[in-house]
């Protein structure tokens, strides 16, 4: 399993991000292919144009959300379905939606197979969000827009937070967004990215 020693010293600190790090079996969220490289901190293709994040990454942005254990969580691209199960391990529900069909399909039926009951998956356009479950504590981009959606703005409750990837495929950078209590939208960037553009479905 991968220890969580190297993440720590690039400056994760939260003690629960740390043991679900240590604790989730990523080799069964990667293609067989890249079985080998399952637990090298560094970003892997599993197909459809998709990548299964670096630990780091997603130890970063799964820090960045504070999860609460009483949170409800809004993710944009399962993928895999790793990060889905992290955000799983640390808040109450997470509703993760996937462009692709295939990955929303193989992703579904690995987070079953694992025991994550609190996760649900749908195939569908990230853009729209899931707003019959909205407000959500807690919304996760794991692919980059140019702009965050503002259907997405919308469905983050208030005094919540949306961590995302956003800009062109050249110049990227992850940002966190709070929602006050009055409804204002702070922003702050915290280190440039690279992820894949987040994209509509497919006709």
């Amino acid at each position: 399993m991968l220890t969580a020693e190297h993440i720590e010293h690039r400056g994760i600190r939260d003690p629960d991000v740390l043991r679900v790090i240590r604790s989730v079996p990523r080799h069964e969220f990667v293609p067989l292919q890249h079985a080998g490289s399952a637990y090298a901190d560094k970003p892997l293709d599993i197909g459809y144009g998709a990548t299964i994040s670096q630990p780091f990454i997603v130890a970063a942005m799964s820090e960045l959300l504070h999860l609460a254990k009483n949170h409800r969580v809004l993710e944009i691209g399962t993928g895999s379905g790793y990060q889905s199960a992290i955000l799983a391990e640390l808040a109450a529900e997470v509703f993760s939606i996937e462009v692709v069909p295939e990955l929303a399909h193989s992703a579904a039926k690995t987070l079953h197979r694992l025991g994550y009951r609190n996760v649900h998956v749908r195939q569908g356009d990230g853009y729209l969000g899931w707003p019959e479950e909205a407000p959500f504590d807690r919304i996760l981009l794991t692919a980059a827009p140019v702009e965050i959606p503002t259907a997405l703005l919308d469905q983050l409750a208030k005094r919540g937070r949306l961590v995302a990837p956003v800009g062109g495929e050249a110049d990227q950078q992850l940002i966190r967004i709070d929602k006050t209590s009055g409804g204002d939208i702070q922003r702050q960037i915290i280190f440039p990215v690279l992820f894949v553009p987040m994209v509509h479905p497919t006709s």
